[in-house]
């Protein structure tokens, strides 16, 4: 997995929510050639008030910014989507349609195929590869990526192997 120099990130719930539970939502300011933004529904969909202070004090500190869906067309595409979608998924993929971004979601099936389908697989990223890439950054060690692994198993996150040392190269 490569990152194009200065890839705009717009970031969905369950990504925010997981690097919150692992105490590093600052991978938003320090990844390399990184910018992440947050659709204000994604924003409105993180209620849990521990979360939500995190997240607003991770704007506070331009970390990442929210942004708004404003143009006519996107807010159809938005209207259209939300029957399949959830709210702060459409908004994810409205907004790195009409901007070329990359979208940081752990969202499967329905989400993927709708991803998949309009902006490409390589477009995408999860908590996985932000960890992957925060490693690989120097930001993070393995074992403290497998620590963070262990805690979001706890709160029903799985990644589909054993230790970040399988799937990144050259550590």
């Amino acid at each position: 997995m490569t990152v194009p120099p200065h890839r705009i990130v717009v970031a969905d719930a369950n990504v925010l929510i997981n690097l919150i539970h692992g105490a590093r939502l600052d991978f938003c300011a320090e990844l390399p050639n990184l910018e992440f933004v947050v659709p204000d529904h994604v924003r409105q969909e993180i209620a849990v008030p521990e979360q939500r202070a995190a997240l607003d004090q991770a704007v506070e500190g331009e970390w990442l910014r929210i942004v708004s869906i404003m143009e006519p067309m996107d807010i159809a595409l938005f209207a259209e989507l939300v029957i399949r979608l959830g709210r702060g998924e459409a908004a994810c993929l409205v907004l790195a349609l009409r901007n070329g971004w990359t979208v940081a979601s752990d969202e499967k099936r329905r989400f993927r195929r709708e991803v998949a389908d309009r902006i490409g697989t390589d477009r995408i990223l999860g908590t996985a590869d932000l960890y992957i890439l925060a490693i690989n950054a120097g930001l993070v060690t393995i074992e403290e990526a497998d620590a963070d692994k262990v805690n979001l198993e706890t709160r029903r996150f799985k990644m589909p192997f054993g230790s970040f040392r399988e799937v990144v190269k050259n550590h």
